[in-house]
């Protein structure tokens, strides 16, 4: 538990800075861009709760300091309760919405949200004071002022809290992806070149300034796709603080630029547009992100579960070659004892029938597991193992065209594409008639190594038919799909890719 003492010299500290920092920001506002309601919000947001209280110290030393000169002329009343409920109120709609903490896709609403409130709630507090003690006032002047208070509040409160909110979430982004950095990176340079340039241009040339903000806005749209609403929360400060700084103030309490105030209204309505497109945005690439994560690890168990098959095959493979050897050793010392008995013409012929048997015993193992694969690769297996024999008493396959080399891959995907094109073989000799051409090459691109093998029909005028396309998805999908590969039908052929990152490759030595 954290004692109240140790945060009090911290606490000064903060009121101090948030003072000193809310009465710089008041010099620099006008009313239709109030920057002190900016700094009340973003403190709020930066600062854990348990401080709040020193906030709050701090704002009534910066009133203190503003209002007090005010007593003759507005009263007391006014100076205490306009000084002392605005910091509640803004405190009291922080505390609301950080009770619902804003996610990566619904921060861009949630700051609108925020913004608008707390612009609101003050903004009528501060008016509704007024009323209060002085109700002669002109109905229509009060609401001119609450119009222009609430929309003063609301522009600064939009512009720099998504910056503190982007602060606190700064842990939780993710990290820009290389190939759109330079674009992020150049609409950021233009946006502040377009911000320079509004600083060089004549305080009364608001026709050249306002065209310098309509150009501003499409790198802050590219910045608001790129990175949803962090992308807004970067591009609506270098929109509206350069045209601030451009606008002139006097510093005083009716500060107010006309020329200005239609272009900071169509900025404002771009600036709630860029969040809510920034929100919509970062909830899609949500979505995206986890529907990916999903399925990487689906195919991850996929992966998982083929590998655990191809083990228990192996090892089924091992225990039925020790037991043809046995075999193998029993007959030839009953083939010897033969010999000796003098019967050799028995010992002969069973000595040649089980050099047969033996023979077609391994050929049947290597179809349960290529262990051949695993010490000369892929190709070799094909051509060597018992699968070729099985297709040459077909009668239907004609010679495999392998290019390129297997054993740059590693053993698990060999294994993948050695089951998939035995399994495509198999399906293409029972779905259709005729002669089957083999087809298979080996290599690298982009990063990703990996195999493309094609089962066609010699007959390229005819087509595959229907069933066998059903067929081949059902089949063949889930293990090619795991290895984030693909299968395809046309015309008269079966195509199959499978790859792997590069990097995740083991040759077979």
């Amino acid at each position: 538990m954290i004692d109240a003492r140790d945060d009090l010299p911290v606490g000064l500290a903060l009121a101090l800075l948030y003072a000193l920092t809310t009465l710089a920001a008041r010099h620099l506002s006008l009313d239709q861009f109030f920057l002190p309601a900016a700094v009340r919000v973003s403190a709020l947001l930066l600062v854990p709760t348990r401080l709040w209280p020193y906030l709050l110290l701090g704002e009534y030393a910066y009133f203190a300091q503003l209002r007090i000169p005010m007593i003759a002329t507005h009263g007391l009343a006014w100076v205490v309760l306009a000084s002392m409920l605005l910091m509640p109120v803004a405190m009291l709609v922080v505390h609301v919405h950080r009770r619902r903490s804003a996610t990566e896709a619904t921060s861009g609403l949630w700051l609108l949200s925020v913004s608008a409130s707390t612009a609101v709630a003050v903004t009528g507090v501060n008016l509704g004071i007024s009323w209060l003690l002085r109700p002669h006032r002109p109905v229509e002047a009060v609401l001119d002022m609450a119009e222009r208070f609430s929309f003063g509040h609301f522009a600064a409160i939009i512009t720099l809290a998504p910056l503190a909110l982007l602060f606190l979430q700064r842990r939780t982004s993710e990290r820009w992806l290389p190939r759109i950095a330079p674009a992020t990176t150049a609409a950021i340079a233009v946006m502040l070149a377009l911000g320079l340039c509004m600083q060089l241009t004549a305080p009364t040339a608001h026709g050249p300034r306002t065209c310098m903000v309509l150009l501003a806005t499409l790198p802050a749209i590219a910045l608001t796709f790129m990175h949803g609403w962090r992308g807004a929360a970067i591009a609506i400060p270098l929109l509206s603080l350069p045209l601030h700084a451009a606008t002139p103030t006097s510093g005083l309490p009716a500060s107010f630029d006309a020329g200005t105030f239609l272009t900071q209204q169509n900025m404002l309505v771009m600036s709630v547009a860029l969040l809510a497109l920034g929100s919509s945005i970062s909830f899609h690439q949500q979505r995206a992100r986890a529907r990916l994560q999903r399925e990487g690890t689906a195919l991850h168990l996929a992966r998982s579960a083929h590998h655990h098959r191809e083990r228990e095959l192996r090892e089924r493979a091992s225990h039925l070659k020790q037991l043809g050897e046995t075999m193998d050793s029993s007959l030839h010392e009953l083939s010897d004892w033969l010999h000796t008995q003098g019967h050799h013409a028995i010992a002969n012929s069973l000595q040649h029938a089980s050099q047969v048997h033996s023979r077609q015993f391994r050929a049947q193992a290597s179809q349960i597991y290529p262990a051949a694969l695993e010490q000369v690769g892929l190709y070799v297996a094909l051509q060597a193992g018992g699968v070729r024999d099985a297709w040459r008493e077909t009668h239907r396959i004609g010679t495999l065209r392998l290019a390129g080399n297997p054993c740059l891959m590693s053993v698990d995907l060999q294994l993948a594409s050695y089951r998939s094109l035995v399994e495509a073989v198999s399906l293409l000799l029972e779905q259709e008639p005729g002669q089957l051409c083999v087809h298979t090459r080996c290599g690298s691109v982009r990063g990703q190594r990996g195999i493309v093998m094609t089962v066609a029909l010699l007959d390229r005028d005819r087509s595959l038919a229907a069933t066998t396309r059903t067929h081949a998805f059902e089949r063949l999908a889930g293990r090619v799909l795991a290895y984030g590969g693909s299968v395809q039908c046309r015309h008269n052929r079966l195509r199959l890719a499978l790859g792997e990152p590069a990097t995740s490759a083991q040759a077979v030595a």
